[in-house]
């Protein structure tokens, strides 16, 4: 097995199989130099003379010099490049055999198959971006959503960063005047009161839970925002999950308790991914599968961000329909609940409805619209604003709830005069959880795992 170094020259096919074209990507010290001995340009000026940025037009051979494939050749010089680094980049036709044979090649003469992520771990270590907009790369790739897509455009151009550089900055200072203060106690010389200091700190913990309280949104986005459709046995709600996620997903039956367990899945409604999850209508049963998924129907309504509560219009109200808003009551007072009466096609006239009750036709596909449109308004989405920064990384997350047990500390300390060397230590150790997620105090380990995620090529 070949021995990696951080100075090999790796290669790697960076497109999927099946598109018009290939594209191979090439980084290290030798990148120009081995795809020499492969590419030959039409105008027979050699690949080590083209100049930076540009695009060459040449024939990829194989070792017998058979032409392989007419590609283009595409030069970065470092440390103008995506890593840092001399690269190359290869066009060639989307072929599957021509991108192997072409892969293969680059390996024979010096190159190693590029590790997941390798690329954009190197352009880290070469202080091309930090590692918050290292793994900016990595959610752009897999953003399913305009918001999602929003989000990974605004931390890869450094919109978080730059917030935690103006908190780092905040807290370096309260360290300094807490150290200048322990160097000077002994002498009359005062640089900041507790007073002064306090209000520092304050703001500092203000916007770390801000942050903090981001993370439920930014988990929205990415993962979707969880709509619980909830309601008693035949009210539609299988037949309203199927209209909102267009695919036949759930079965649709006249027989009650057709609906024992929750089904979910996801769906793009006004740029924004939205997860639906059908549960199992809730009645009376006698039946021990059954009453399993009606309480797991309460269980999904708890954890979700909307309530669709799916009732029947054209039947009369009744005592289990009230007993049903009285069970959900204790659930409902932190969630955003819409009111979709179904069924609306059956009555005389469909009522126009307000901001929390909605008439509907599943069925006939009745005011549907207007369903989507209460769904956008409700999801619990940041402003598309780029000064707002939202928590959308789980390691980011805790990195930041330990900085803010920190600053907590320190202001508690504040409080009761606790000596200025033990609030330097906290405010330090608050520093050091946000040069975490930036990279600058990670371990090697921590590294492999964050990269690991990434596909080959990126």
């Amino acid at each position: 097995m070949q021995h990696q170094t951080a100075n090999d020259t790796i290669c790697a096919i960076a497109t999927p199989s099946g598109g018009a074209l290939s594209v191979i990507r090439i980084s290290g010290p030798e990148a120009i130099s081995i795809v020499q001995t492969v590419f030959r340009p039409i105008s027979g000026r050699a690949l080590a003379e083209q100049p930076p940025y540009s695009v060459c037009l040449g024939h990829l051979l194989d070792d017998n010099g058979e032409i392989l494939d007419e590609t283009l050749a595409t030069v970065f010089r470092a440390p103008h490049s995506y890593t840092g680094e001399e690269s190359v980049e290869l066009s060639c036709h989307g072929s599957q055999f021509i991108s192997q044979q072409a892969a293969a090649l680059l390996i024979m003469h010096g190159c190693r198959q590029a590790g997941p992520g390798e690329f954009t771990q190197r352009a880290f270590m070469a202080g091309k971006m930090d590692l918050s907009q290292a793994e900016a790369v990595a959610d752009l790739i897999s953003s399913t959503s305009a918001a999602s897509h929003r989000l990974a455009i605004n931390q890869m151009k450094g919109g978080f960063s730059r917030k935690l550089d103006e908190l780092r900055s905040q807290l370096i200072n309260l360290t300094s005047l807490l150290e200048l203060e322990l160097d000077f106690s002994e002498e009359d010389v005062q640089f900041a009161d507790r007073e002064q200091l306090r209000l520092i700190a304050e703001d500092i913990e203000a916007t770390l839970s801000r942050l903090a309280a981001s993370f439920k949104s930014g988990e929205a986005i990415r993962k979707g925002v969880p709509v619980a459709i909830i309601g008693r046995t035949n009210t539609g709600k299988s037949t309203l999950l199927n209209l909102l996620l267009n695919d036949d997903r759930a079965l649709v039956s006249s027989i009650q308790g057709t609906t024992r367990d929750s089904i979910e899945d996801t769906s793009v409604i006004g740029g924004i991914l939205f997860r639906f999850i059908d549960t199992a209508g809730i009645r009376q049963s006698d039946d021990t599968v059954e009453r399993m998924g009606i309480e797991r129907s309460f269980q999904i309504a708890e954890k979700a961000d909307i309530i669709l509560l799916v009732t029947d219009c054209s039947q009369p109200e009744t005592e289990n329909d009230t007993e049903l808003d009285n069970m959900l009551k204790p659930i409902i007072q932190s969630k955003t609940l819409i009111r979709v009466h179904n069924k609306a096609d059956l009555t005389r006239t469909v009522p126009e409805g307000d901001k929390v009750n909605i008439y509907i036709s599943a069925k006939q596909e009745i005011n549907i619209d207007t369903l989507k449109l209460m769904l956008t308004k409700a999801a619990p989405i940041p402003p598309n604003d780029t000064d707002t920064v939202t928590v959308t990384n789980m390691r980011h997350y805790q990195a930041i709830l330990r900085a803010l047990d920190c600053i907590k500390r320190a202001l508690a300390g504040l409080s009761d005069g606790t000596p200025a060397d033990l609030l330097s230590q906290d405010t330090r150790e608050c520093i050091h959880h946000l040069s975490d997620i930036l990279g600058e105090v990670t371990t090697d380990q921590v590294l492999s795992t964050i990269f690991s995620r990434f596909c080959i090529g990126k």
